[in-house]
């Protein structure tokens, strides 16, 4: 008997749990002239921003200038502890995420936080097994340069930028967790991780349903297309850098038939754990 070289799916459990509705969400990305524009704006080169996205509305990030990769990252707009988490995100949905994926939130939560409705780069694999929109990698941050370079002062890494973008939400440093890198392309080979510059077009986007009220952060990476990937004193070339714009759509009346927020799943153990007596 010959062992079976298929790779095993580790989570083939319970028909149906991480189904998504494809036409549901395909529906909501192609009626596009109904949906109302709640607010757009301009997160410019080496900065960042947050805002808030309602259950049930739309966010559209696009690349208004050309290739520039964003550190995004989002948390329940109610609970800062309930937050993203790339690492389970990657095991459920993919190492880089398209159209139809979802974004899910830690524990003791573990709920979509938002799914993709449509991403017009399409990278797919390429022939170094790289993909687009990462949640392989972290964010950039002076920390990191300083080790590698011992030399400080440049506050536009995409940590320092959240933290400045969160701010205003009363969150700090400490709130400032796991990123999905937009429009930026990664891979893992002979075990080391590799970026490759950013495949982004004028006008490309990425947009998703927040299946839960959200708050979200997004950084302008400072290494703006990924071409030089430059540490050290002042920071990569600001010529590679370019804005993002975004944009917070609702969708029209009716389109959202039969949906509703996301819930935490229902674990109710104590975790072996039992009340002393």
């Amino acid at each position: 008997m010959t062992r079976d070289s298929r790779p095993r799916d580790p989570y083939a459990g319970r028909p149906g749990a991480l189904d998504v509705d494809r036409a549901f969400y395909q529906r909501l990305a192609e009626r596009v002239d109904d949906r109302t524009l709640l607010s757009r704006f301009i997160v410019p080169i080496r900065s960042g921003k947050a805002w808030v996205v309602d259950a049930g509305d739309l966010c559209r990030i696009v690349a208004i200038e050309g290739p520039q990769v964003g550190d995004f990252t989002v948390w329940s707009r109610h609970n800062p502890r309930e937050h993203l988490w790339a690492g389970r995100s990657k095991q459920l949905q993919r190492a880089h995420v398209t159209t139809y994926d979802r974004l899910w939130s830690c524990l003791p939560y573990l709920r979509p936080l938002l799914t993709i409705t449509k991403e017009t780069v399409n990278y797919g694999l390429d022939e170094d097994g790289a993909g687009c929109h990462d949640l392989l990698g972290t964010w950039c941050d002076p920390y990191v340069n300083k080790l590698l370079m011992d030399v400080e002062g440049f506050d536009y890494f995409c940590h320092s930028n959240l933290v400045r973008a969160i701010a205003p939400y009363r969150l700090t440093e400490f709130d400032v967790h796991d990123v999905l890198n937009m429009f930026q392309v990664t891979g893992v080979a002979n075990d080391r991780y590799f970026v490759k510059p950013c495949p982004a077009k004028k006008g490309d986007f990425f947009e998703f349903l927040a299946e839960t009220d959200l708050l979200c952060a997004l950084s302008t990476c400072p290494f703006g297309d990924e071409t030089e990937m430059r540490w050290g004193p002042g920071g990569p070339p600001i010529a590679n850098c370019r804005p993002l714009a975004v944009e917070v759509y609702r969708p029209a009346p009716g389109h959202l038939k039969g949906w509703t927020p996301s819930q935490p799943v229902s674990y109710r153990g104590l975790h072996g754990l039992r009340p002393s007596r």
